[in-house]
């Protein structure tokens, strides 16, 4: 159950921060690249562009444009992040989360959250209207408003994001925001995550100012911290439950060398040498070993197999940015705990082990 109880654990941290990763970084990108004071950027910006097709990796880039708007239908209202994108298909994160209508993001087009269009009470093939902000509060300027129609609903998860962004076409952005041939920056988005640091770093010192790069996992420092802060203590409390069971090894084995103290000097009597009761004894400290971590280990991996398929233990999604518990199995860490598991057992098995080769026959027989 220690065994059980470790592997469980570090597979639902794993899966939790990796859920987390995967829904941000569909969103926002592995890393975008914008100015350095919030200004628009040009579409066309030969410097940059020259330094991102040298990447060491292979990349997705497209343009965005972000900015706060006011989403109306009839006589509700809602405050809404506008991400325009360039290619709506290279979005691979917005495809994946997609549950009604399509990822078309035409002119005259809009894909919202489906927790925001409760809200507004809408749905795919509906039209509302969208206003700039800056526009509104600005006395000496014309209002700018456009009507879109809804093609699309996602789900994500995290209510932050379900609620509060509407995805446009790059053009339709431009025109609302009255932004021609500019942009707000480039997203960047890798196949491997694992390659997100190296270009990173690349474009860190091949871009300076009036350039700034902002990792998704920078975007959101505070999340991540809390999640590797909260993973070793956690971690150690579980991994209490597997010493626990290495000291109830120790006692169980103390308890068969006492109980079986006649029979150890029976057979040290009839030539059974000090060397061959080690090997007995470490012989069954490591199956109780093998066979706790085996079995411990294949349970994991059962409970953690029945989530994935079944999605058993839910979430409230408000809270923990996901509606069901995450599970990732890590293999190599998996062998590892089990591994532990073995190597526990046996140097748990070490002091009885020695304390039964010692055993004297004259002693163990004397009431014999």
């Amino acid at each position: 159950m220690g065994i059980t109880a470790l592997i469980l654990t570090f597979a639902v941290l794993k899966g939790f921060e990796n859920t987390i990763s995967q829904k941000i970084a569909g969103f926002d990108g592995h890393i975008r690249i914008q100015h350095f004071m919030d200004q628009p950027m040009r579409e066309n910006d030969a410097y940059l562009d020259s330094v991102i097709r040298q990447s060491p990796f292979p990349i997705t880039v497209q343009l965005y444009i972000q900015k706060p708007a006011l989403l109306r239908k009839g006589s509700r209202a809602e405050g809404v992040i506008v991400e325009g994108i360039g290619d709506g298909s290279k979005f691979s994160g917005l495809s994946s989360i997609l549950v009604a209508g399509e990822l078309d993001l035409s002119p005259g087009s809009i894909i919202m959250g489906n927790r925001l269009a409760e809200q507004l009470k809408v749905g795919v093939g509906d039209k509302l209207v969208l206003f700039d902000l800056e526009s509104i509060t600005r006395v000496s300027t014309a209002q700018r408003f456009r009507q879109y129609r809804v093609t699309g609903l996602f789900h994500s998860g995290l209510l932050e994001y379900d609620k509060t962004v509407v995805y446009l076409s790059l053009a339709d952005a431009q025109t609302l925001f009255n932004m021609p041939g500019l942009a707000s920056g480039r997203i960047i988005t890798l196949n491997d995550i694992h390659n997100v640091t190296p270009v990173y770093r690349y474009l860190e010192t091949n871009l300076g100012y009036p350039y700034y790069l902002l990792s998704w996992k920078e975007k959101h420092r505070v999340l991540f911290d809390w999640m590797s802060l909260q993973k070793w203590p956690i971690l150690f409390i579980f991994g209490m439950i597997a010493f626990v069971g290495v000291v109830n090894i120790i006692s169980v084995l103390a308890m068969i060398v006492i109980e079986k103290m006649r029979e150890i000097g029976t057979l040290s009597a009839l030539g059974l040498t000090p060397a061959r009761i080690k090997r007995l004894f470490l012989l069954e400290g490591a199956m109780i070993g093998i066979i706790g971590s085996v079995f411990g280990g294949a349970f994991a991996v059962g409970l953690a197999y029945l989530q994935i398929k079944f999605q058993i233990i839910s979430l409230p999604e408000d809270v923990y940015f996901m509606d069901n518990v995450p599970v990732e199995i890590h293999w190599g860490v998996t062998g590892i705990i089990i591994a532990i598991g073995i190597i526990s057992s046996i140097i748990a098995a070490l002091g009885p082990t020695i304390k039964a080769s010692r055993v004297k026959p004259a002693e163990a027989l004397r009431y014999e």
